[in-house]
C-alpha cells in the first residue's frame, strides 16, 4: 500500500484536469447567468439528485491560449479544495470538463458582492468595518498558513452567502492565487492596479502583499475616505483604527504587520486581551490532531487519502514538496523541524519528534507522501460518508460488517506495520468492531 515517491501527474495538453469527468448536465440543471468575468461566466445550477442549488463558473477553453493558462485554472481548482475547510471561503463541490469548457461547481452565495453592499449602505461604522476586516484578514491568514498567496484581494472578490444583514462573508475568486514557500519571492505583476502593493511594481514580493491589499482597497471603500487622515471621515475615526491602517500600509514589506498581527490588534479584538502567540499553522495543528488518534483511525485515514482525487489533494502535495527540501519523496525529522520553524513553530525537538513518530505509521524513520496526506487531511474530507464507507470496506474484506483479526492482520501487512503494532492497535479498538477469526 505504499505510494510511490513520484507524485507528479500527466494530463493531455488540451485538458485542464488530469482525469476524465462525467458530463456536467447529466448531474446539474443549468439556470440563469449570475456574473461575467474575464475568463468565465457564472451560472445558477441545481443538482438533480438532491435539489441543492449551486453556482457554476464555466471557463471557456478557447480563452486558454497557452500551457500557463491551463495550469492557472488547474491550480485554482486545487487551491479551492485546499482552502475548503475555512468557513469564509466558498466551498467547491467539484470540477467538470468537456471539449469546450471547464466548469467549477461551488457553493451558491446569494447575498451579493461586498463592494455592492458597501455602495448600497453608504458607509459602515468602525465596529461593522472591524468585523468585515476580521473576516477578510482571517482568510489571508488561512491562505498563508496553508502556503497560498491570494494576490487579488478586493471587495469584488467577496460575496455574502445570503441577503440577510448578518450574512457570512466569503472569498470567492482564487484565479490569481499561487502556492509559495516561506522565503520565496515572486516577480510577475498581477492584481488590480487600484489595490496593488508597491513591491509588486518592483517585481520582488512575498505574502505581505495580501495584508496591503486587504487594507488598501477594502478599508478605504468601507469608510469612504482618503489616507491623509485630515479630510473626512478621518478626523472622526479612532486612533486605534488609524494605527492599524498605518501598520497595514507600511511600504516596507518586512516591517508591515502580519495577518495574525492584524487579528490581534486592539481595533479588531474590541479591546479584549489579544492572544500572546500566533495560532498553530495548518500543518502543525493537523499533525497534532493526527497524533492523538489511535492506530486504526490512522490507517483508515491513509485509505481515505489514497482514494481522493488529485483536485482535492493538490494543495497538500505542494505542502509536502515544501517540507521535502531534498526532493527524496520522504520527509526526514530534520526537514520537518526546519519546515515547522519556517511557519513560526517554536516546538521543542522532543515535541516535534512525537509528531514525527505519530505520522510515521510504518516506523520507517521518515514520513512518506501517503503518510503525510493521511496526517494532514482536514476533517471535512474525512467525515464524508462515502469516504468512511470506503475505509471500512478496505478492512472488511468479506463484507461481513465486521473486521476480523485476520482482516486486520492483512491490512497491517499491506501498510508495512509490525506485529507489535498490531497488538497495540487491538488494545485501542472498541470490542464491538472486531471479532476473532475462526
Amino acid at each position: 500500500m505504499k505510494r510511490p515517491t513520484q507524485i507528479s501527474s500527466l494530463k493531455p495538453s488540451n485538458a485542464v484536469l488530469p482525469h476524465p469527468t462525467p458530463r456536467l448536465r447529466d448531474h446539474f440543471l443549468m439556470g440563469k447567468k449570475l456574473g461575467q468575468g474575464q475568463f468565465g461566466t457564472t451560472y445558477f445550477c441545481r443538482e438533480k439528485s438532491t435539489g441543492i442549488d449551486y453556482a457554476c463558473k464555466s471557463i471557456s477553453k478557447r480563452k486558454l491560449l497557452c500551457k500557463e493558462d491551463y495550469d492557472d485554472v488547474w491550480r485554482e481548482i486545487q487551491i479551492m479544495h485546499h482552502l475548503s475547510e475555512h468557513q469564509c471561503v466558498v466551498r467547491i463541490k467539484g470540477a467538470y470538463e468537456d471539449n469546450i469548457f471547464v466548469h467549477l461547481v461551488m457553493e451558491l452565495c446569494a447575498g451579493g458582492e461586498l463592494f455592492d453592499r458597501i455602495v448600497q449602505k453608504g458607509h459602515y461604522s468602525e465596529r461593522e468595518a472591524a468585523k468585515l476586516m476580521k473576516t477578510i484578514v482571517g482568510v489571508v491568514e488561512a491562505c498563508h498558513s496553508l502556503g497560498v498567496m491570494h494576490r487579488d484581494l478586493k471587495p469584488e472578490n467577496f460575496l455574502f452567502d445570503t441577503p440577510a444583514e448578518d450574512a457570512q462573508l466569503k472569498a470567492i475568486d482564487f484565479g490569481l492565487s499561487i502556492f509559495y514557500k516561506p522565503g520565496q519571492y515572486l516577480s510577475d505583476v498581477v492584481g488590480s492596479p487600484y489595490y496593488v502593493a508597491p513591491e509588486v511594481l518592483h517585481k520582488h514580493y512575498g505574502p505581505e502583499i495580501d495584508v496591503w491589499k486587504s487594507d488598501s482597497g477594502i478599508f478605504r471603500q468601507i469608510l469612504r475616505g482618503k489616507l491623509d487622515f485630515e479630510s473626512e471621515p478621518w478626523p472622526g475615526i479612532s486612533e486605534s483604527a488609524k494605527d492599524l491602517i498605518k501598520k497595514m500600509l507600511d511600504r516596507r514589506p518586512q516591517q508591515r504587520i502580519t495577518a495574525h498581527g492584524v487579528l490581534c490588534h486592539p481595533w479588531i479584538v474590541d479591546d479584549r486581551v489579544a492572544p500572546d502567540k500566533p495560532l498553530d499553522s495548518a500543518v502543525l495543528s493537523r499533525l497534532k490532531h493526527f497524533s492523538a488518534m489511535n492506530k486504526l483511525k490512522k490507517m483508515a485515514l491513509r485509505v481515505i487519502a489514497e482514494r481522493l482525487s488529485e483536485d482535492e489533494i493538490g494543495g497538500l502535495k505542494q505542502l509536502f514538496k515544501m517540507l521535502d527540501t531534498d526532493n527524496s519523496g520522504t520527509i526526514t525529522f530534520e526537514e520537518l523541524k526546519q519546515g515547522l520553524r519556517k511557519v513560526g513553530s517554536n516546538l521543542m525537538e522532543s515535541e516535534i519528534k512525537e509528531l514525527m513518530d505519530a505520522a510515521d505509521t510504518d516506523s520507517s524513520g521518515t514520513i512518506e507522501y501517503g503518510e503525510f496526506l493521511a496526517a494532514t487531511l482536514h476533517l471535512n474530507k474525512i467525515e464524508r460518508e462515502e469516504n468512511l464507507l470506503a475505509a471500512f470496506t478496505f478492512f472488511d474484506k468479506d463484507g461481513s460488517g465486521y473486521i476480523t483479526m485476520d482482516e486486520l492482520q492483512q491490512a497491517c501487512k499491506d501498510f508495512g506495520l509490525r506485529d507489535t503494532q498490531l497488538d497495540e492497535m487491538i488494545k485501542e479498538m472498541p470490542l464491538a468492531l472486531i471479532i476473532p477469526s475462526d
